[in-house]
């Protein structure tokens, strides 16, 4: 199995947001976000022809992001995970990938810390993370049995600019 991890795009600032009232789960991106995800989308979509299965967090940032990355992909599906959710726990993200019985590439799209928690726990077994996704990030760690603590290997990982150049972005 490969595990792609893509942080979130842009979104409303937080605190500009909490004074509207609504639920932070809630929040969407902004314009500025969704644009420049469809171009790190397509730089996406050069480094990972195929993914087999979309997963998201339920916020709605995440959702959306999930959505303009199905897109690039041609309109795949997309799975709401609530392990995914801000707050998630690289064990319980794990049990959810163990269970899905996927062999191919699985995306997940979701939040800062817990996505490099996540894979600084499949690459090391560790809690303290050694990696930060930007918004709009994303990483490849591979396996070769099923996904496990320490089990991952790292094949790249690209800043949202760089995924943007990828897309036919300019600099």
């Amino acid at each position: 199995m490969d595990l792609l991890v893509v942080r979130h795009a842009i979104a409303e600032d937080r605190e500009t947001f909490a004074r509207s009232g609504q639920d932070d789960g809630e929040r969407p991106l902004t314009d500025e976000g969704r644009k420049k995800m469809a171009q790190g989308a397509r730089g996406l979509a050069r480094v990972v022809p195929q993914i087999d299965l979309l997963a998201s967090s339920p916020l709605v940032r995440a959702r959306q992001t999930a959505v303009i990355v199905a897109e690039a992909y041609g309109g795949i599906a997309i799975e709401e995970v609530g392990a995914l959710t801000s707050g998630a726990e690289p064990p319980a993200i794990v049990e959810w990938l163990r269970g899905t019985g996927a062999s191919g590439t699985v995306a997940v799209v979701g939040h800062e810390p817990d996505l490099s928690w996540l894979v600084c726990y499949l690459l090391a077994d560790s809690d303290n993370t050694f990696i930060e996704l930007k918004k709009g990030a994303a990483c490849l760690v591979t396996f070769s049995g099923e996904p496990e603590g320490g089990g991952g290997q790292l094949k790249w990982s690209l800043a949202p600019k760089h995924l943007r150049l990828l897309g036919g972005a300019r600099a």
